[in-house]
């Protein structure tokens, strides 16, 4: 692996183990992260061209893994849609994917982005830093996998607002703090 994908993959580790899990923003990620089931994939693509065939490649990959041993994957394009409407847009063509390869159902994809912003709300707010990732990333998760983690935990439903309480009281200093972006390398 090449120096530079081994240090987008760490410092989305360390996002994934200080913000996800350490926030406890999605209550599912501590397990597969703890069993080694999260497959972190860099992506080389330069345009949403290349980035859609990387995209292809790891969908096939997941569903020919067994779960036990690859339950999730992170596709990182560190050089890609760094503008999130561009991302945001590429999200169709994302799910046209997984409906081509007969995958809708079986897979579901999530976006996570540095720039990240729910509609109807400012940039700078603390609430878009649920879904933000130091690079553009698609999170290709199994419906199964879901599934089963909504109903262990009781109501799944809400886990978004415990996200927007739990950032709005660590507010945009204490995500600082969490020393989660890009390396300055």
């Amino acid at each position: 692996m090449d120096p530079n994908s081994q240090v987008v993959i760490d410092d989305t580790r360390i996002w994934l183990e200080r913000a996800v899990i350490g926030l406890n923003l999605c209550p599912f990620a501590k397990s597969v992260h703890v069993k080694g089931q999260v497959h972190y994939a860099v992506s080389a693509a330069r345009n949403a061209a290349q980035l859609q065939a990387d995209l292809v490649l790891e969908l096939k990959a997941l569903v020919a893994e067994d779960a036990s041993v690859r339950d999730t994957t992170l596709l990182i394009a560190p050089d890609c849609l760094a503008d999130f409407l561009d991302f945001n847009d590429f999200l169709e063509d994302a799910d046209q994917a997984l409906a081509d390869l007969e995958l809708d159902g079986v897979l579901q994809i999530a976006a996570l982005h540095p720039l990240f912003q729910f509609a109807g709300t400012d940039v700078d707010d603390i609430t878009n830093f649920t879904n933000r990732s130091p690079y553009p990333t698609l999170h290709l998760l199994r419906e199964e996998s879901v599934d089963r983690a909504v109903a262990a935990f009781p109501e799944a439903e809400s886990i978004f607002e415990k996200n927007i309480q739990t950032m709005e009281e660590l507010g945009l200093e204490g995500w600082a703090k969490l020393g989660v972006g890009r390396s300055q390398t």
